[in-house]
């Protein structure tokens, strides 16, 4: 009986949440709606303030040191919502404990420390994980399966637009936000499921030639735009900004093809507004189906982020996970658009 086995599988799993920040209620949602399979031990947060709350609201044990975590409870899982910078110290440190790694967006700030970690965690022998939950949205896999038909014929142009708000009062609110060695800046941290996707649904990069711009008071960039050449011939762009007035306004992905064009638009890629295609698959008539309303721009895909991951647990079937070499994709994109804005020229792989 699969439910039966997977149950009993599970239930050994003792995972922890490393930073309580705004992405990590996400999270403690969907572990928790798979308490029956996995159990949800422990978690870290350095505001002391917070722990108490947080105990008490979902009855686990908290820490305000990640090392004092490691040694006094036995887990199999950590997963890191903290700053970006410090995904790779960490994920480190949890490695030297024998423990898996499950990270947000992006696994780090720069290609070094994303590699050490990688390493690291190789060396002793624990599981790496990126979280890149927008890849498990109903409209995505959509247009993940009309690339895999090859359904766009040759792929021609792909336009990117992440035009969102995040005004200084956010920034203000914790030192780490719009720094470059924590947070990165708004392609690495608020625009990094966009870039994820021109790897993930389009294919290896050849060249990107970036320009970027700061109106805030912070240290990385809030607005910029890149040009792109694949491997396969394909061109296009990312236009990103945090200073779209007075909202959050669009999260979307244009697809041109010789037999095919499709956008995914809404507020962060939850809407069907353009599908169409030289052929015809029966799954068309459920495009109006798949699209969806969200009030955030996480969208609702961590619980089916999670439900894959513990399906891969028990099944073995890696098609389902994003592994650390999927997360190494985006963020080798994201850091050659940063070095093209700075260096002022092309930056070619």
């Amino acid at each position: 009986n699969y439910s039966c086995m997977k149950k009993k599988k599970y239930k050994e799993l003792k995972f922890a949440i490393v930073g309580c920040g705004r992405i990590s209620n996400k999270h403690f949602e969907a572990l928790l709606s798979f308490k029956s399979e996995v159990k949800l031990t422990a978690f870290c947060e350095i505001k002391k303030s917070k722990i108490y709350d947080i105990e008490h609201k979902y009855n686990i044990k908290g820490y305000s040191k990640m090392q004092d975590m490691l040694e006094n409870e036995e887990l199999d899982y950590v997963v890191l919502c903290t700053p970006s910078g410090y995904h790779s110290e960490q994920a480190i440190l949890a490695s030297k404990y024998g423990v898996n790694v499950i990270t947000e967006k992006p696994m780090a700030t720069n290609m070094l420390d994303a590699k050490k970690m990688i390493k690291a965690c190789k060396k002793n022998k624990v599981k790496l994980f990126v979280v890149k939950q927008n890849r498990k949205n109903t409209t995505l896999q959509i247009l993940k399966k009309a690339i895999d038909q090859k359904r766009f014929g040759k792929i021609k142009m792909v336009v990117v637009n992440v035009f969102w708000t995040r005004p200084q009062s956010y920034y203000n609110l914790a030192p780490w936000r719009g720094t470059k060695r924590l947070d990165g800046g708004a392609l690495m941290n608020q625009a990094s499921h966009y870039a994820d996707l021109l790897t993930w649904l389009i294919g290896p990069i050849s060249e990107v030639h970036s320009f970027n711009s700061k109106t805030l008071k912070i240290e990385a960039e809030d607005t910029g735009v890149v040009n792109i050449k694949w491997k396969n011939g394909a061109i296009g762009s990312m236009n990103y900004t945090m200073l779209t007035y007075p909202k959050n306004y669009e999260g979307s992905i244009t697809i041109l093809g010789t037999h095919g064009s499709a956008t995914i638009s809404g507020v962060a890629v939850n809407k069907i507004s353009n599908w169409q295609f030289k052929d015809n698959k029966p799954y068309d008539k459920t495009i109006d189906s798949l699209s969806y309303s969200t009030k955030s721009v996480y969208g609702h895909g961590h619980k089916y982020y999670y439900r894959d991951f513990l399906d891969y647990l028990y099944s073995g079937d890696k098609s389902k996970i994003i592994d650390s070499i999927e997360g190494l994709k985006s963020l080798e994109l994201i850091t050659m658009a940063i070095n093209s804005a700075e260096k002022k020229r092309t930056i070619k792989k």
